[in-house]
């Protein structure tokens, strides 16, 4: 079973991001176990903290470090990433050369009610994923989801059945990175 550290970039109590995870996790459990990582106890992003590490960014790169992959998923704010989840993202690569992200394959996705979803938030966060922080990437299919009541129910499964097979693909095509990684990773050890 892949253990997937999944980062969703919304603290509202009823994120449709959250939910969207959820199901994504539910299509994909007979691969992979979704372990979703809290950020909302993350400080603000201070260097003058690296010298004695807040316990709550500890956890967060352990969590992130024991995964064999991560999901982001993200709302789109002002057309970019939430600023809760751009702080995540640099506490995971600090201290300088101890970066928790590098090497860890990864996926983006995100919705919202809109109809493009969630794509320049994403266009944003891929630049980030895979220029910076070094991550292998799902590329196809891209997740511009656009979110509608009833879509998804209660349980996290999905009710339409054109939407859960696109779904199913790109939770499939994750699956199948992260496994590739974590193959090469046991050869090498």
């Amino acid at each position: 079973m892949l253990k997937i550290a999944v980062v969703v970039g919304s603290l509202r109590k009823e994120s449709y991001n959250k939910k969207f995870a959820q199901a994504l996790g539910k299509l994909g459990a007979a691969k992979m176990d979704f372990q979703f990582v809290n950020i909302g106890d993350l400080p603000l992003f201070n260097q003058d903290l690296e010298a004695n590490v807040p316990a709550a960014v500890t956890k967060f790169k352990q969590e992130i470090e024991s995964a064999d992959g991560v999901l982001f998923v993200t709302p789109e704010y002002n057309r970019s990433i939430p600023g809760v989840l751009k702080n995540a993202i640099d506490w995971g690569s600090r201290p300088y050369g101890k970066s928790s992200w590098s090497g860890k394959p990864a996926a983006v996705c995100g919705t919202t009610q809109g109809a493009i979803g969630t794509s320049v938030a994403q266009a944003h966060l891929k630049g980030l994923v895979a220029g910076y922080l070094d991550m292998p990437m799902v590329g196809q299919p891209e997740m511009y989801f656009q979110w509608k009541d009833g879509l998804i129910a209660d349980d996290g499964s999905v009710t339409n059945d054109d939407t859960r097979k696109f779904l199913q693909g790109f939770v499939d095509k994750f699956a199948a990175l992260v496994q590739m990684y974590a193959q090469s990773k046991a050869k090498a050890a």
